[in-house]
């Protein structure tokens, strides 16, 4: 038996399918039947940010990256490695850790069901020794050095060092060297045990496939049910940052910036919040912005000049960034059109202008079925339907827009990290 529940968009005219099955896993089910394809995601709420969690009453504290390690260890058990089954299905199979979930993928046009049998059964059928552990910590120890060879994750770790006294997503998704050498298996299996059992997780699919088709193969996957009371520590973030301006030296050709602004975030973050704040980021820092444009004319930057909100349930801030061969003036030229647009505000226009843009893109993403599967996650773990965002849309107005532009930007909040060549 199963509970289902048929939620329906006015705006677009479809449906989707929220099935919570007796073994306590939560199916998404977007039928696309126009599309050849199929993409699913079997996801956790389980992060690189989750470092303090209870389950059953009993506390643990886990270094930075297990939840990354986690995912490299899970397509490999006592069966063989999950990639050649994929292989031989003709899937093209993937995971990915980022700061709140972990997602374990495939995309196909053929043999669904195996595909579907594959994903359901390694990554619930967890298998760690000490040899593959220590194994593991050598090869992510590698990524991570890797990692720090990019000047793009250096500044935007640089400046969230910056702006978060503990938050966790100060740290590297893969951690460091030092903390994954303490991993262990039993810390591995504690973990899964914590968010891996099906209560925890979703399968999101979407393309052409029903949902009696995922259903069966959650009952060919023999799930039991699994009611451990897990919960993860609210993390304690002040509203002051930890500095204002730091940099390094590293052997590239160009300086890399960013310039990031802490913002207050009261309660969750909603999904209004964050709508809101891409319109602001939009209209000063877009394409096609004054700020970009004479940026660009004046050859202080090149194209990888961006904006972005950075937000997740319980942190919000700002960032812009770019490579440029004169930070300084960078620096300068963003803080006075930050200026300007606090002190003008945003006009209809402008607000008509990136509104549009942002619902077309919104509505074109409902074509693909990766972004569909993916968003149907995204929006779950928030307590959301997919189509939430598109009716928050529809409300917001350039007033709500100018509103919330009074509460960002803040100069006493803000960082900035600069990636410098080497001397000569």
């Amino acid at each position: 038996m199963s509970n289902t529940q048929i939620i329906k968009s006015d705006i677009l005219n479809e449906e989707y399918q929220l099935i919570k099955t007796d073994c306590g896993l939560t199916i998404a089910c977007y039928p696309m039947p126009k599309h050849n394809g199929v993409h699913a995601v079997f996801a956790t709420k389980f992060g690189s940010i989750n470092r303090k969690f209870t389950i059953d009453g009993q506390e643990y504290t886990i270094p930075a990256g297990v939840a990354h390690f986690l995912e490299h260890k899970m397509f490999e058990n006592e069966d063989g490695d999950a990639f050649e089954k994929f292989a031989k299905t003709g899937a093209n199979a993937n995971a990915f850790t980022s700061f709140d979930k972990t997602c374990y993928i495939f995309s196909t046009t053929n043999n669904v069901d195996e595909s579907l049998d594959i994903l359901l059964s390694f990554v619930t059928k967890p298998y760690f020794t000490k040899e593959t552990v220590e194994k593991e910590q050598g090869i992510i120890g590698q990524e991570i050095k890797m990692y720090d060879d990019s000047a793009s994750w250096r500044v935007l770790f640089g400046v969230l060092e910056g702006m978060y006294h503990n938050h966790p997503v100060k740290d590297d998704i893969a951690g460091s060297v030092e903390s994954i050498a303490q991993i262990t298996p039993e810390m591995l299996y504690k973990c899964t045990d914590a968010f891996y059992s099906p209560s925890q997780m979703i399968l999101s699919v979407a393309g052409n496939i029903t949902s009696q088709q995922i259903i069966q193969a959650v009952e060919r996957a023999g799930f039991t049910a699994k009611c451990s009371d897990v919960k993860c520590e609210e993390i304690m973030e002040p509203d002051e940052i930890v500095y204002n301006e730091k940099s390094i030296r590293m052997p590239i050709s160009q300086p890399l910036v960013a310039i990031g602004f802490k913002e207050k975030v009261y309660g969750k973050v909603t999904t209004k919040q964050e709508i809101i704040g891409d319109i602001i980021i939009d209209v000063l820092t877009g394409s096609t912005s004054d700020l970009f444009n004479k940026l660009y004319d004046e050859n202080i930057v090149n194209g990888s000049f961006e904006g972005e909100i950075f937000s997740g349930e319980d942190h919000y801030a700002s960032i812009i960034s770019g490579e440029t061969n004169n930070p300084e003036l960078l620096i300068d030229e963003v803080m006075q059109a930050i200026n300007e647009i606090k002190t003008k505000g945003i006009t209809q226009e402008q607000f008509d202008i990136s509104k549009n843009a942002m619902y077309g893109n919104m509505i074109i993403d409902f074509e693909n079925v990766e972004e569909v599967a993916t968003s149907l996650v995204n929006q779950y773990f928030k307590g959301n339907t997919i189509y939430n965002s598109l009716e928050v849309f529809k409300t917001i107005t350039v007033d709500d827009v100018n509103e919330q532009l009074k509460t960002m930007f803040n100069n006493d909040k803000c960082t900035i990290f600069k990636a410098l060549p080497l001397e000569v």
